[in-house]
């Protein structure tokens, strides 16, 4: 490999021994990556060069070379840096090459990330803008969402990353989080679809937005801190396990039964359907049968949703609803993997004033682990670290009986019962 050329942007090939010339297309031969195509799932590499082949940039071409070359010297190439646009510190995730003199179109592959609405709601002409605005602009390469929930459009020179921005901004998009401060925010489609949903998850998640806008767009903090926002407890946001904050919607009362539709249910499914995908699949046993009727014990259930997914039409979420609130869910970093603790059992969330009391929580959570964290520690790492009991004494809340310090901490293992 250390025979590989400086030819990338005349289209010769740069793998290290394939001899080809690179005349007889707009790609150069990279038969390491070609081997990632060959599999019986979709590989991104197909669509790095159907955009390739399309748009006939040579930033692109650049980018497979690289990896090519990566893949046989099996090191990365990539450095950080500093990217910004006007009134920004975030928003952009800088990627320069430390081969670009290897590979000179490969030298700059920034990421900007751009903010989805509540829910992720769009419309066909918002993204066929987008789409216009980037392939103008940067490579064309867009990712439908990244692991943070943001629109991530990756590979931009840093000349014209501005300008990118301009008109994304002109079309009403916004930059997203990056660094050190808040993350944006995701939710799942909430109210606006799902009958299960117990808040107005997208209007919770949008005030929260606006408030913390500065924390988003210009990072003071120890390290990130994510929001998520599911509106049940099937959190489709996967909010548990992979942000700071997890706001889940919940109930506090029993579980809401149609009788009738349960009779329906049994009548076409039959009993046994009853006994084998639903009581017995309840973790706590708190469904039994009584006289061919389903009865639920409510100070017994958990909420893990499983009986109302199996019979949505019988069973619903109580009548007194709200949120908890977990927090720490993360992946490796100081301390390995974790799932949220639960810190607040329920609160209520139907008026405005329940939202103000809910950022004045958040606020004063942020501001001890400003305080008590550590550089580049995770607000649940700093809990762990100090103790719950100390956490709990530092934004004035008592200990509860329902909090639980750790649930499960491997999201990868889950343990049949």
């Amino acid at each position: 490999m250390d025979g590989a050329n400086d030819g990338a942007s005349k289209g010769a090939c740069n793998c290290g021994g394939c001899g080809s010339d690179g005349n007889d297309k707009f790609l150069n031969p990279t038969p390491m990556l070609d081997e990632l195509e060959s599999g019986p799932w979709p590989s991104f590499v197909s669509g790095f060069k159907d955009m390739a082949e399309r748009t006939k940039k040579p930033m692109l071409r650049g980018v497979l070379d690289q990896l090519e070359y990566s893949y046989n010297t099996k090191m990365g190439y990539w450095k950080g840096g500093l990217v910004t646009v006007d009134g920004y510190g975030a928003g952009v995730i800088t990627r320069y090459s430390m081969i670009k003199d290897k590979f000179p179109e490969a030298a700059e592959f920034h990421t900007m990330r751009i903010q989805p609405a509540p829910g992720l709601h769009y419309n066909t002409d918002m993204l066929r803008e987008l789409c216009d605005i980037w392939e103008k602009h940067g490579s064309g390469i867009i990712t439908l969402h990244g692991q943070t929930g943001d629109i991530m459009l990756q590979g931009i020179e840093q000349d014209k990353v501005q300008e990118c921005f301009d008109e994304l901004n002109e079309k009403g998009w916004d930059l997203g989080g990056a660094g050190a401060g808040m993350r944006t925010g995701v939710s799942c489609i909430g109210p606006g679809r799902c009958e299960n949903a117990c808040y107005d998850n997208l209007k919770l998640h949008l005030k929260a937005l606006k408030h913390f806008v500065g924390q988003v767009h210009r990072p003071e903090w120890n390290y990130k801190l994510k929001f998520k926002f599911s509106g049940c407890p099937n959190d489709c946001t996967n909010a548990i396990m992979r942000s700071d904050l997890a706001v889940i919607g919940t109930w506090k009362d029993a579980i809401q039964v149609d009788r009738d539709e349960v009779r329906s249910w049994i009548e076409e499914r039959g009993i046994d359907a009853l006994v084998n995908q639903v009581i017995n699949h309840c973790p706590t046993k708190a469904i039994s049968l009584n006289d061919g009727d389903m009865v639920i014990e409510a100070r017994d259930c958990v909420r893990c949703m499983h009986c109302l997914n199996v019979m949505p039409k019988a069973l619903s979420p109580g009548r007194e609803r709200g949120i908890s609130l977990l927090m720490g869910g993360k992946n490796t970093l100081k301390v390995g993997v974790n799932m949220g603790s639960l810190i607040v059992p329920f609160m209520k969330m139907e008026s405005d004033e329940d939202i103000e009391e809910f950022l004045e929580l958040i606020e004063e959570i942020i501001d001890w682990w400003d305080d008590a964290g550590l550089d580049h520690e995770r607000i649940g790492e700093t809990i762990e670290r100090v103790g719950l009991k100390q956490f709990l004494e530092g934004i004035g809340r008592e200990a509860d009986i329902n909090m639980v310090s750790r649930p499960r901490d491997n999201p990868y293992f889950k343990a049949k019962y």
